[in-house]
């Protein structure tokens, strides 16, 4: 398995995160199984090198060769038959409307083919799948975002979002509120437009991936992690974590828990 990270350029730095590409080869004799994780920022996703199924309680269903997924506080499992090849766009919360014009709550939980954007959506789908190599992506889509910026008007959210970034998700809503000059209800209502999540759901997921980034340095204890993001329950820190993960944390981080792999 080959696994890359690829920053965008200065013009793009404000609605793409990176972009990923992820190849591996599957054995005839072992299931390969890609789960994710809940996950605050949606992503564009293109399958070049070959398609994946979703497994819903043990169930295979087809998903989209090229679609968007959007942001989640949900788990999700999928295999791969056959070799696979997949270049990812890993996207600011709030791309979803500068980019397409769509409230984000459209997308949250669900994986949506790109032909909702029309001739765009087909275009770029046949260019990336036909593209020679992923440097030749890289370019298309550049491209492709760049053309579709649009002005995006409220600098509340920019300045919310860095905010539960920068503490990891240990925020009070009601002074992210305030500072943004709206009510607490306009500020939920403008936030969860933009974000898709209410500010308290997607703080615990910024919390949740902040949590695991944090412990994998490997120089502190789970039980003080945990404490330090401010779990004093144990019982609801396995709880939550489970809930994002699938696993309870001491399973995950031993390396007893099966395909945890996500990619970005």
């Amino acid at each position: 398995m080959n696994y890359c990270i690829y920053k965008p350029p200065q013009i793009l730095s404000d609605i793409v995160c990176h972009y990923w590409t992820l190849d591996g080869k599957v054995s005839i004799d072992k299931t390969y199984i890609h789960r994710t994780l809940a996950n605050f920022c949606p992503e564009l996703i293109f399958h070049y090198g070959g398609p994946f199924e979703e497994l819903v309680a043990d169930k295979i269903t087809k998903t989209f060769t090229t679609g968007i997924h959007g942001q989640t506080d949900q788990i999700r499992r999928f295999t791969a038959k056959e070799n696979y090849g997949i270049f990812g766009v890993l996207l600011q919360p709030y791309a979803i409307p500068m980019l397409f014009g769509i409230s984000s709550s459209e997308f949250k939980n669900e994986l949506v083919d790109l032909t909702l954007l029309g001739q765009d959506g087909k275009d770029i789908t046949d260019q990336m799948m036909m593209a020679k190599d992923n440097a030749h992506r890289l370019q298309l889509i550049n491209c492709f975002l760049e053309k579709r910026i649009r002005e995006f008007d409220r600098p509340e959210i920019v300045y919310a979002t860095q905010k539960v970034y920068a503490l990891n998700g240990l925020v009070n809503i009601k002074d992210l509120a305030d500072r943004s000059s709206l009510s607490p209800r306009q500020f939920e209502r403008t936030f969860k437009h933009h974000i898709g999540f209410s500010p308290k759901s997607f703080a615990r997921i910024v919390r949740f991936r902040s949590l695991i980034d944090r412990y994998k340095k490997g120089d502190s204890t789970l039980t003080k992690v945990a404490y330090d993001f401010g779990y004093y329950d144990q019982a609801h820190f396995i709880q939550e974590f489970k809930q994002f993960s699938g696993y309870n944390p001491h399973a995950y981080f031993s390396g007893e828990a099966k395909d945890v792999f996500y990619a970005p």
